[in-house]
């Protein structure tokens, strides 16, 4: 430190006295002093229950691919062997479909075929519940579709987002499969769908912006939280809900640097500004904000409040995102959480933090929780399942020869209470003593029984 006020105290040393301000030695300092504003590069804090929560879904993403494998096929069931070629498409290595399917028997039914005597894999009658319950809560929320994707069209710079970007995507906004009609077509009204004469893909395309659509998920937060906890308003009006990941260090300038961010003010998403002038560095800032307002309304258009790192940057262009969103997130990780779990380290996933309590989410919808139950299916298992059927095969086989060995047994005893009769009546009645004698002899070992009958012989 005494090094770097050196220059400083030279400077007032040649200075006079009674020339000196006041604030000269405070303006020195302050130029020395540390930064205030958010770094740009920070290393990523892990958060175990989200990581957690994405190796379950890391389970469902392989069931729903072997479930829809399985539903494709004749009678809804696949013979082991047919389950093992298909379902290297999926990804599977050699055998591994099958120890896993073996993994999941609330889900997965493996039983032997009647007729020919192999093995056959088909949904248990839980898994097609929870597919009904699922399909009957995304054709029930339609409404919600189309409001969504309406918000969606509305936050691009054109009003126009890719057709096949959005089916990429249709399992985390929860449309529909057949979206493409029973959302778009079906509502002429609010979309057009045309196809680009140059590219030769289809776009979507807004008919009409709705004013009221163009409200934003955090400012609805921000309005419950004043009327909730109150506060200055001043500090309120632009600012996110920010909850810090489990050690997580803040220090005294980083939240000097919180505080400046969450009151400097920024232009909304679903607002123009093709025509504002963005040479300053206050602009620059400004647009970096409303980056990540773009981002936190488009996870909060997702049904369970998370969508892929790889999703959204297919509407980086439309929406005026950075290029390193990963950098760019991670410079705010109360705000969101990005998960590496899931597909080894190779996708990430981005959660609000502020949906989410627990590991659960906070304000669960009626898709969500026809989802968890599919969670709670995977999660329900018994141990030993890659062995049960070789157990199975060995019970039945122990219990097959302990029968024949029952039989063989009480055949022999009763030819030897046979011989023995026999022998009785051939000697005459006995005494009581040489019956107990008799009846000695025939429970001793079986070389003692061959020597009676030499000797009754």
């Amino acid at each position: 430190m005494n090094k770097i006020f050196r220059p400083s105290i030279q400077v007032l040393k040649s200075i006079p006295r009674s020339l000196h301000p006041p604030n000269l030695i405070l303006v020195f300092v302050h130029g020395y002093s540390q930064s205030t504003s958010i770094p740009k590069k920070q290393q990523r804090i892990r958060d175990h229950g989200y990581d957690n929560y994405m190796e379950i879904e890391k389970k469902i993403r392989k069931v729903l691919k072997v479930q829809e494998l399985i539903l494709s096929q004749p009678n809804s069931m696949v013979s082991s062997a047919k389950l093992d070629n298909l379902s290297r498409r999926l990804g599977f290595k050699q055998f591994e479909a099958g120890r896993f399917v073996l993994k999941f028997p609330h889900i997965f039914d493996v039983f032997e075929h009647p007729v020919q005597r192999i093995l056959y894999c088909r949904l248990t009658r839980k898994a097609h519940i929870q597919i009904q319950q699922e399909n009957e809560a995304v054709m029930a929320q339609i409404g919600d579709s189309v409001t969504r994707l309406r918000k969606l069209l509305m936050l691009s710079n054109t009003g126009r987002v890719g057709l096949e970007h959005v089916r990429i995507a249709r399992r985390e906004f929860g449309f529909p499969e057949d979206f493409e009609y029973s959302v778009i077509l079906k509502h002429p009204q609010f979309f057009r769908l045309f196809e680009d004469k140059e590219s030769k893909s289809k776009y979507i395309e807004i008919v009409e912006e709705d004013p009221e659509l163009g409200v934003c998920a955090i400012e609805k937060v921000r309005e419950k939280e004043y009327r909730e906890k109150g506060g200055d308003a001043e500090n309120i009006r632009f600012s996110f809900i920010i909850n810090f990941p489990p050690g997580f260090k803040t220090g005294k300038y980083y939240k000097i640097a919180i505080w400046k961010w969450q009151r400097l003010p920024y232009w909304s998403p679903y607002e123009d500004v093709s025509g504002y002038d963005m040479r300053s560095l206050e602009a620059q800032k400004r647009m970096e904000k409303r980056a990540i307002a773009m981002i936190h309304e488009i996870v909060s258009l997702t049904v369970e409040k998370k969508i892929s790192l790889e999703r959204i940057a297919h509407f980086r262009i439309t929406m005026n995102l950075p290029k390193k969103l990963k950098d760019f997130l991670l410079q705010h990780q109360g705000i969101f959480y990005i998960s590496t779990r899931g597909n080894y380290g190779k996708l990430h996933t981005i959660f609000l933090r502020e949906a989410y309590s627990k590991g659960e989410l906070i304000e669960p919808n009626e898709l969500y929780l026809a989802r968890r139950k599919l969670a709670k299916l995977i999660t329900l298992r018994r141990p030993n399942m890659d062995h049960e059927f070789v157990y199975h095969r060995r019970e039945t086989m122990s219990n097959h020869f302990d029968n024949v060995y029952l039989d063989q047994v009480k055949i022999v005893s009763e030819k030897s209470w046979n011989e023995v009769k026999v022998s009785n009546n051939g000697q005459g009645s006995d005494s009581s003593g040489s019956d107990l004698e008799s009846d000695g002899e025939c429970c001793d070992t079986d070389k003692e029984d061959d020597c009676h009958g030499k000797q009754t012989d």
